[in-house]
């Protein structure tokens, strides 16, 4: 997969392409049409384009490289394309801008899917799942999970114990800050034979993930894009804006 051809490829086209060129395909996929809002809050980063919104987890200040630069302040109105290509930056804070843009080529408003928060599991399920990520309730929804956090609380797991957790595990769940925030790959990359689920509202919903071995895609489709600007500039959170979308779960 090295071309733009490969942007909408299905499910099994190539079971193990490089997630990095996954990327570029990702931003080759994204359409020209100009960007409406970018919107870098608080909490959340968003783009709002013509036929979908983007969302993804804003940078920490203070995470190493992440600043504002001297386009910032000029970037509404550009194209969706041209904002993608923020994706490469080494700048958290581009890439973000960069990763919201392509969700908003991906979770279009006319998007539907199965519904659901991706946390999930059958009743039959069994072996060890780890989770990349601490949501809300997690020890309710998913009582035993591995759980491998950046900032770890007392019953979580450093990030840097991935390449100890994850292989072999049965099921690995990732938040979707591990697609704006570069560590994506370097986690599928840990989870041959896995059963992986990307979940958050930054999900970027596009099948192309499936060819990365990712079975299950968990996230957020708006319904009230205006709202949803306000209340995400206003450093809203996920239980504050929930309302102005739906949860969406594509799975192979």
């Amino acid at each position: 997969m090295t071309d733009t051809a490969n942007a909408n490829a299905g499910p099994g086209s190539n079971p193990h392409p490089d997630p990095v060129v996954a990327v570029e395909a990702l931003i080759a996929g994204t359409p020209e049409a100009a960007s409406l809002a970018v919107v870098v809050g608080y909490n959340w980063t968003l783009v709002e384009g013509p036929a979908g919104t983007g969302l993804v987890t804003t940078p920490e200040k203070g995470v190493e490289g992440a600043r504002t630069t001297g386009e910032t302040g000029r970037f509404t109105g550009r194209g969706l394309r041209e904002l993608a290509g923020l994706a490469r930056s080494v700048n958290p804070y581009e890439r973000s801008i960069g990763c919201a843009a392509i969700n908003a080529g991906l979770n279009r408003y006319d998007l539907h899917g199965a519904v659901g928060n991706g946390l999930e599991l059958p009743g039959d399920a069994v072996g060890r799942t780890v989770v990349v990520g601490r949501f809300p309730r997690l020890e309710e929804r998913l009582p035993g999970a591995v759980v491998l956090e950046r900032n770890p609380g007392p019953n979580d797991l450093p990030a840097e114990a991935a390449a100890q957790v994850i292989p072999g595990c049965a099921r690995l769940i990732i938040t979707a800050s591990a697609w704006s925030n570069g560590s994506l790959a370097g986690l599928l990359r840990l989870a041959d034979g896995a059963d992986v689920s990307v979940v958050g509202p930054g999900t970027p919903l596009s099948p192309l993930l499936f060819d990365l071995g990712v079975k299950r895609l968990a996230g957020f489709v708006v319904s009230d894009p205006p709202a949803l600007r306000q209340a995400i500039a206003e450093g809203a959170g996920v239980r504050q804006f929930r309302h102005f979308g739906r949860d969406v779960v594509l799975q192979v």
